[in-house]
């Protein structure tokens, strides 16, 4: 336990729109451990402050570092071609014409940008001389609010991420990632997608390897077919969510209820894996299912069946060290699926 005291740590905070999730990695020597974890529902008329203090009160954590997420409507990211240059000319330069890709005024956003590696087409060739380039960019009074608020909480915010790449973090943080493999021009090369279900929407990110190649928020999440089952039981919001996590209560009414809402997401979801597929020159092989929407009753097998995939819920803790000495065990296992965006920012801890 000196040894945990000692580590540097991050406190990775999600802050979703029903939920607050917070997780602490530490580092002993280059091992990350899961050494906090805590969660705390917001309540109808409930404010996202209070949910947080809450959520740090059960994480009992040794570190007031913190990395974010946002993500939402008040976030862009596009994929553009750029000449190479160095990181300083190419900010400056997505700077200069961010009105032609952003629908915000450039002066409104914090806006960063990093190059991929050049894909390689389906037909066996680049684009030219130019490089991709991945652009984020998120509104400045979002980013100010939420610092306010983890402030006020008595953390130190070091870094706001988007919750899109906090997914290939997490999935880099167990060492699942497939390895790179040297492909003959013409054969696509293998990827996967991430795909987070949140209470508001549904976040994807195509991986190419390690290296993203694709990313799309869905304004599709868990707490749309809470609405649903509501209306087909006449119940309260909270009620609804109740009966929708029981699974065998109500069996029947729930599944009806989400069955248009589950179709349009899964739809939606291939249109995404197509399009990818199409323009990127890759094969997504499997879909990995996170976030609370993910354990919903019939989710996996309608996405499966939508894109023709394999597709499962994968864990954030799978080769993962846990002190199980500083959280509860039992409680960690059954929200796992719904801490990959919080252990994605935690991963931070790494840099």
């Amino acid at each position: 336990m000196i040894l945990l005291r000692r580590a540097k740590s991050v406190v990775g905070l999600d802050l979703g729109s029903s939920v607050v999730k917070a997780v602490e990695l530490s580092l002993l020597g280059s091992e990350p451990v899961l050494t906090g974890f805590g969660r705390a529902e917001i309540p109808p008329g409930g404010s996202l402050a209070e949910a947080v203090s809450a959520a740090l009160a059960t994480l009992r954590g040794r570190t007031k570092r913190c990395v974010s997420g946002v993500g939402g409507q008040s976030t862009v990211v596009r994929y553009i071609s750029m000449l190479p240059m160095t990181h300083e000319e190419l900010l400056q330069a997505v700077r200069f014409e961010a009105d032609k890709f952003l629908p915000f005024d450039a002066d409104e956003v914090v806006l960063d940008c990093q190059q991929l590696s050049a894909p390689v087409s389906a037909d066996g060739e680049s684009d030219g001389n130019k490089v991709p380039v991945l652009v984020a960019a998120c509104r400045r009074q979002l980013i100010e609010e939420q610092v306010r608020v983890i402030e006020g909480a008595g953390l130190v915010p070091i870094a706001v991420d988007l919750d899109l790449f906090a997914l290939a973090n997490a999935w880099d943080l167990c060492g699942l990632q497939e390895e790179d493999i040297a492909l003959e021009p013409g054969v696509p090369q293998r990827a996967q997608a991430l795909i987070d279900i949140g209470a508001s929407r549904t976040s994807i990110n195509v991986l190419r390897g390690a290296e993203t190649c694709f990313s799309r928020e869905i304004a599709i999440g868990g707490s749309d077919m809470t609405h649903a089952v509501a209306r087909r039981l006449g119940v309260e919001f909270f009620e609804a969510e109740a009966i929708k996590r029981a699974g065998d209560v109500h069996e029947v009414e729930v599944g009806a209820s989400i069955a248009p809402l589950l179709e349009d997401l899964a739809n939606e979801i291939a249109l995404s894996i197509d399009y990818v597929e199409h323009h990127e020159g890759v094969e997504v092989s499997e879909l990995l299912l996170s976030g609370g929407g993910s354990l919903v009753n019939g989710m996996a097998s309608s996405i499966e069946q939508a894109t023709s995939r394999p597709t499962r819920v994968w864990d954030p803790l799978e080769g993962l060290r846990v002190n199980a000495e500083s959280l509860d065990v039992e409680e960690l296992e059954a929200w796992a699926p719904s801490l990959v965006v919080a252990m994605g920012l935690a991963a931070r801890v790494r840099a």
